[in-house]
């Protein structure tokens, strides 16, 4: 497990507003959004008064899972919440909203989560604000206090703003690999057209036996299939002749 430091690429001195802008190159800078949840879990620490534990769950395809989080305690709290189906955390999710219960030692909402986190983990109060990811994903910021009454309505402000923030940075950052990602598949779904037709013209075979050579090719070459279409339609463009990839 990471310790909490080594999460923190923030440098512990900025200011809340310092915090935004520096989360918001993290987001923006890489494609790596496992480090980019557990930046935002660092992140949430700094910002959220009386927050002692952070994690970020998601919810895709009909399960929940903790993308990340601060330390233990937080997955522990996270795993309790799945297992009984209910709390703070869960029903942000569910309910598209923001829950607190900032003493789980007094009337806590959740009964039988309070009894399960008092009597296992050093948390006093919890609370969990929607993310809304997008049209297939959605999530829960969560946050923990060992103190009861510690998470407060300045906790709750501050919580509700950074999560508006983490929904539209990775809703926007998901966007764009998205549209990377299919930009990237169409190129090389046209490569691969091409050096199909060019094999099968050449050779007077199928388009299944013209990608059948594309795939020999790339195994016997140990490349991918997209570079060896690449390298056959290059081949023809500069030399106007047959492909590079032949009949065995």
């Amino acid at each position: 497990m990471n310790e909490p430091n080594e999460l923190r690429a923030v440098p512990p001195d900025l200011d809340t507003a310092q915090v935004f802008a520096t989360l918001a190159e993290i987001v923006y800078a890489g494609d790596d959004f496992t480090r980019v949840y557990d930046e935002v879990c660092a992140a949430a620490s700094r910002v959220i008064p009386g927050c002692d534990h952070v994690s970020l769950m998601l919810h895709r395809m009909g399960e929940t899972v903790t993308a990340a989080a601060s330390d233990d305690v937080a997955r522990q709290v996270d795993a309790l919440e799945r297992a009984l189906g209910e709390g703070p955390c869960v029903e942000a999710i569910v309910e598209d909203s923001a829950y607190l219960d900032s003493d789980l030692t007094r009337n806590p909402t959740w009964p039988r989560l309070a009894e399960r986190v008092l009597a296992e983990t050093p948390v006093r109060g919890a609370a969990g604000f929607c993310l809304a990811i997008g049209p297939d994903e959605s999530g829960a910021l969560n946050m923990f206090s060992d103190t009861p009454g510690g998470l407060t309505e300045d906790s709750m402000h501050a919580g509700m703003l950074l999560a508006s923030f983490v929904s539209v940075a990775l809703y926007a950052a998901m966007q764009s690999r998205s549209a990377a990602t299919l930009r990237d598949g169409l190129v090389s779904n046209r490569e691969i057209g091409k050096a199909v037709g060019l094999l099968m013209a050449f050779h007077k075979i199928s388009d299944e036996q013209a990608f059948e050579l594309l795939r020999k090719a790339s195994q016997d070459m140990n490349l991918k299939v997209t570079e060896v279409a690449r390298e056959v339609v290059q081949h023809h463009n500069e030399r106007g002749g047959p492909p590079s990839v032949t009949q065995a």
